[in-house]
Formats: structure tokens, C-alpha cells, sequence
């Protein structure tokens, strides 16, 4: 299975608990800057990818 159909992931800040629904480059600037709100470090844990979250 390949990765090229994801485009958007939910990011949950670890630390603050913002939500926020980032795509592929918004994500590598999170984890290379950390979180926009509250400034944590952020890993790939954070996010999950949106096609599993939203489902429906």
C-alpha cells in the first residue's frame, strides 16, 4: 500500500491539545518547528491521517 492517496492528516498537539488538519508540508513544518500554538516539539505521533479519522 502506498502512501501517495494521503493529503491531509490531523495534527493533536501532544502538550495543548490543538486540532488541526495540516497536509503533507504543513506536517514536515510541525515536526521541524513544533507546534504553532504553544511552540511544544512535536513528533509523527502527533498526527493521524485524515482518511482513517474521518471515515464516514
Amino acid at each position: 500500500m502506498s502512501s501517495e492517496g494521503i493529503d491531509e492528516y490531523i495534527f493533536a498537539c501532544p502538550e495543548c491539545g490543538e486540532t488541526l488538519t495540516v497536509n503533507d508540508s504543513m506536517r514536515a513544518a510541525l515536526i521541524g518547528k513544533g507546534c504553532v500554538i504553544c511552540g511544544s516539539a512535536v513528533t509523527a505521533d502527533a498526527f493521524t491521517e485524515a482518511s482513517i479519522a474521518d471515515s464516514s
